[in-house]
């Protein structure tokens, strides 16, 4: 008797519930191709975009003044949701999505909890992901708790774009200074002001001098620092830029290095501005010697999603069972994670194309399933990477008139030296172009087609036990699709297992996932016996087997139960 070794299967777990990559760059002192998306939990309200569009027009001169005249903000798009009402003003984004978002408008967190924010979880000097605005501050109902909006988000954008820190600590308000005095952790410490604790009981409250604690030889805990309402200090931007003489960053002649500020923390005890000059843009621009013109902006609304599978079945797809694994991970994608109400088309290519199937919009498992039995199921020829794109344009072309914003999901294996000559129309189509390399052979050309589209690019190997492309087909979510619509993938693990060898993994699922939640198994030999276990400890219900594509999945309609999914796998064997 003996034994079959290496069997290989691999988990994949994906829930419905984002990288972020900028597309802002720096043109003639100009910031272009800003990204404010409004988020579809936001309630319609008009007046939001015009309170973004003054944000941004005040913030442009105030930051042109506050960087010596150096910088303002150029042309900005604003996203608006899917499920607001159509308007002639909106167009058709191209390459503008969530994912891309430089601000994001959507309600707090928890009720209340309008502070405005930026995601920054870098180093100094380095830009951070996004930053939040909720709609009531927008709308002005927090103006006297931050201030001018315009002001605020030059605050905002400095964190973004230059991975500055702010000047005050809420940790830490107070410091004892090398004077012996207690100073508010502030910059510059020309800012004056007062020391107070502030009560409220009832319908009345009261200030009252602050006292120093015993122990920390600083301010009692409830101790705030009430700047003057007359001021002539101008710096800095960076602690508070709501005073009305605040028009400057503090420098290196101004910064209060003594105070216990993130921004010394974080840099070095540098002032924002010195970090600030020693950014590319700063050392890619000089000071402009007019004013800069206003913003422009483009209203762009979310239509359905529009994406196009360009499949490479070219002779050498045969080998390391490439075909057999690109199914697999096609599969996942259509009956998992392109969203329901999107349109989605096929077409298959050796070194020529072929239109497999039109648009069709998935709304049920019919569609889902007529798209399955579509893909292919032989390797041969050669690989012509252009004509798999210019079919999908065709295919997207023959429902819509305008490509912009519509999706090419493309995967090859090889190299093709003519990859470079659609370029320029590819570029110019609106369309984005999302890139998944099977082996080593990556064509530049390619890549360079997702990148100067907005789209993403992957990489994945032969090995049985990788999952790159179950991964890279998984993580093609819409861009704009709203969040409880989205998969997310909690786990995915593959391992190379001997006879009798079992895998077991417990996947955990808490309230905030859950909903249609989806197990898939795949394999690279013989099929393993598969048992799911509820939290309760019952068994689930039987997994659907594609022996030919040597996969298996189960699909949890509704909600799961909140607790951990235990997940047991045992090997089969063979007798010889």
């Amino acid at each position: 008797m003996k034994l079959l070794r290496g069997f290989v299967f691999l988990l994949v777990l994906y829930l419905l519930h984002r990288s972020n990559t900028s597309f802002v760059r720096l043109n003639n002192n100009g910031f272009e191709d800003i990204i404010i998306v409004i988020d579809p939990s936001v309630p319609e309200d008009e007046k939001i975009i015009e309170r973004i569009q003054d944000m941004l027009t005040t913030a442009s001169t105030y930051l042109f003044e506050a960087t010596e005249k150096r910088f303002f903000f150029k042309n900005v798009s604003i996203l608006v949701p899917e499920n607001w009402k159509e308007n002639p003003q909106y167009k058709r984004p191209k390459y503008e999505n969530y994912k891309h978002a430089d601000v994001i408008v959507a309600p707090p967190t928890l009720p209340g909890r309008d502070e405005p924010y930026t995601k920054q979880f870098t180093e100094c000097g380095e830009k951070g992901e996004h930053i939040h605005f909720t709609p009531d501050f927008l709308l002005g109902k927090k103006q006297n708790e931050y201030g001018p909006s315009g002001r605020l988000f030059v605050h905002e954008w400095a964190h973004l774009r230059w991975g500055v820190f702010d000047e005050y600590n809420e940790d830490q308000p107070f410091y004892s200074a090398k004077s012996k005095k207690i100073e508010a952790t502030r910059c510059s410490t020309g800012i004056s002001g007062i020391n107070r604790v502030f009560t409220c009981q009832g319908g009345s409250c009261l200030t009252r001098t602050c006292r120093v604690d015993s122990t920390t030889k600083l301010y009692e805990k409830d101790c705030q620092f009430f700047p003057d309402k007359v001021q002539t200090e101008k710096a800095s931007i960076m602690f508070m830029q709501s005073i009305d003489s605040v028009v400057e960053f503090c420098n290196e002649k101004n910064h209060n290095q003594e105070a216990p500020s993130l921004q010394n923390i974080k840099c070095n005890f540098r002032s924002t501005w010195e970090v600030i000059s020693n950014s590319e843009d700063f050392k890619n621009t000089i000071p402009m010697v007019t004013s800069p013109p206003s913003p422009v902006f483009s209203l762009l609304k979310i239509s359905q999603r529009i994406v196009c599978l360009v499949l490479d079945k070219s002779g050498s797809m045969g080998g390391y069972n490439r075909l057999n694994r690109m199914n697999q991970a096609a599969k996942q994608f259509l009956l998992q994670t392109v969203e329901n109400g999107s349109w989605v088309g096929m077409v298959h290519f050796d070194s020529t194309a072929t239109i497999i199937n039109k648009l069709i919009q998935v709304i049920s498992s019919n569609e889902r399933n007529t798209l399955l039995e579509k893909l292919p199921t032989y390797a041969q020829g050669g690989t012509s990477i252009c004509s798999g794109i210019k079919s999908a344009f065709q295919v997207i072309g023959e429902l819509y008139s305008q490509l912009d914003g519509s999706e090419i999901v493309l995967l090859t294996d090889g190299e093709d030296n003519t990859a470079s000559s659609c370029i320029d129309e590819v570029k110019q189509s609106g369309a984005i172009v999302h890139f998944i390399a099977l082996g080593k052979d990556a064509d530049e050309a390619v890549i360079e087609m997702s990148n100067i589209t907005g789209g993403s690019h992957f990489y994945a190997s032969d090995e049985a036990q990788n999952n790159g492309l179950i991964d890279a087909f998984g993580a093609l979510t819409s861009g704009n699709a709203d969040i409880s619509q989205k998969s997310l993938q909690l786990e995915s693990k593959g391992l190379t297992l001997s006879s009798n060898d079992w895998m077991n993994d417990t996947v955990i699922i808490d309230s905030t996932v859950g909903k249609d939640t989806f197990f898939l198994i795949t394999w690279d030999s013989l099929p393993p016996s598969i048992s799911l276990w509820d939290p309760s400890g019952t068994i689930m219900g039987n997994f659907t087997v594609d022996a030919a594509s040597k996969m298996a999945y189960l699909s949890i309609p509704g909600t799961a139960k909140v607790s951990n999914q235990l997940l047991d796998f045992l090997t089969t064997f063979l007798k010889i």
